[in-house]
């Protein structure tokens, strides 16, 4: 009896080192593959940081954050796997994970997508002046993943979902650097020509508008009783609001004068504006 009593306790003895050595190098070598996706992570950032460096930065650190986190887990289900649990079972369930939460962030993951799209395709650029869908108007202040923040003129900050703007009609006024002011000037009967050249020699002078592209001014339509001008001077887009403002003012003194100083003392005109 005391023999097969310690063949027994030897029997057990072996089999529990055996398991200890089974699960001690199973848990040192995930202990390893911890180790190294660690170390992975890091040269993996380098290198798609490297490899990105001509991107848009919000865009690259994105990238950058994705190969990270892609890096991590692939090693957590090798991390997994070594310890006996079944890599399969994991990427299901992280793949139904992954599901209901795409789901729920619907719009949300649109509006990323609109992101990297306006990151990479560049219709605006941080500065520029846009007038988008739903009346927003403004400069941008900033374009991030999945929003980007505008200024209003009258200095308010808004913030726009991505997708509002890249599925909608975007105008950008400041991307070509100039812009052309187009005014209708209503004549009235004055003679079309000196009416011209006086318009021109006005407006030419105006510290803010440019010579080249000159400004013209042309016939837009003619009745028996008035006649309407198209007058557009070039300026830059910054100061298209002031140039669209002070012309208007210049023109509308100088045609009152003019009418005023040939017909004293009768009816003042009407306003020339349309």
């Amino acid at each position: 009896m005391m023999i097969l009593a310690i063949d027994v306790a030897s029997l057990f003895n072996q089999k529990l080192l055996n398991l200890a050595f089974q699960v001690g190098t199973k848990v040192l070598w995930a202990l390893g593959i911890l180790l190294t996706t660690r170390y992975a992570i890091i040269l993996v950032g380098r290198a798609t940081r490297r490899a990105f460096s001509p991107v848009e930065p919000t865009l690259r650190k994105f990238l950058v954050q994705a190969s990270e986190i892609l890096t991590l887990v692939v090693g957590i289900v090798a991390f997994l796997s070594a310890l006996g649990i079944q890599a399969a079972s994991v990427v299901a369930v992280v793949g139904a994970a992954g599901l209901a939460i795409g789901l729920a962030l619907q719009n949300t993951l649109s509006h990323f997508a609109a992101g990297v799209m306006l990151i990479n395709q560049r219709p605006f650029e941080v500065g520029d002046f846009i007038e988008g869908p739903s009346g927003v108007k403004g400069v941008v202040d900033a374009i991030g993943i999945f929003s980007t923040t505008v200024v209003t003129p009258d200095n308010v900050k808004i913030t726009v979902p991505n997708n509002n703007l890249f599925s909608g009609v975007l105008k950008n006024t400041t991307a070509l650097g100039t812009r052309r002011v187009d005014l209708k000037v209503d004549i009235g009967d004055r003679p079309i020509e000196p009416t011209i050249i006086l318009l021109l020699s006005l407006v030419q002078p105006h510290p803010l508008v440019l010579d080249k592209p000159k400004t013209t001014c042309h016939v837009f339509s003619t009745t028996s009783r008035t006649t309407i001008l198209y007058l557009r001077p070039w300026c830059t887009s910054e100061a298209y609001e002031q140039v669209h403002s002070e012309v208007q003012q210049l023109v509308q003194e100088a045609l009152r004068e003019a009418d005023f100083s040939e017909t004293a003392g009768k009816t003042p005109i009407d306003d020339p504006w349309t």
